[in-house]
């Protein structure tokens, strides 16, 4: 648990009232993660929505042909910043990570359990619809964030 004024602070939770921070808070823990670690793996089940409280994820995109690993490629399609949403998938049931979240310093990260998240959206229609409203808004924002990098990458020299 951490204390709600923690959450406050994030655009994200905006819409919240003091009891829904409360409740929120209850199911959120802090998580320390070192300099060269990797999150989560694409593919992987979405457990947890995170929030970076301090350092830097990169989010990567790995195509690989398992028949033959040498033709595996690893792109790096965004970074999260102190203040940033990840692993939004975490906000639906039965959902998987869409990318590698990498550390490539010491980061510190708000951690919210997705089943009891979602427990608590089923109980508190206001929060799911403001909830949902934000995960729209960062996938949003990360899918104009992927266009402009796929347009300077496609960009003649």
């Amino acid at each position: 648990m951490i204390s709600p004024e923690r959450l406050r602070r994030y655009p994200f939770f905006s819409f919240l009232d003091a009891d829904q921070l409360r409740e929120l808070a209850i199911i959120t823990t802090e998580r320390a993660l070192p300099a060269r670690t990797t999150l989560f793996e694409i593919g992987e089940p979405a457990v947890h929505l995170f929030f970076l409280e301090e350092g830097s994820i990169e989010l990567h995109y790995v195509v690989a042909d398992e028949r033959e690993p040498r033709l595996r490629k690893d792109f790096l399609v965004g970074s999260i910043n102190p203040g940033e949403v990840l692993a939004i998938s975490a906000v639906l049931p039965s959902s998987t990570l869409t990318a590698t979240a990498y550390a490539p310093v010491d980061s510190r990260l708000l951690e919210i359990e997705g089943t009891a998240l979602r427990a608590l959206s089923e109980r508190d229609p206001r929060l799911a619809c403001g909830l949902l409203e934000q995960v729209a808004r960062a996938a949003m924002e990360r899918l104009h964030a992927t266009r402009v990098l796929l347009a300077a990458a496609s960009a003649p020299l």
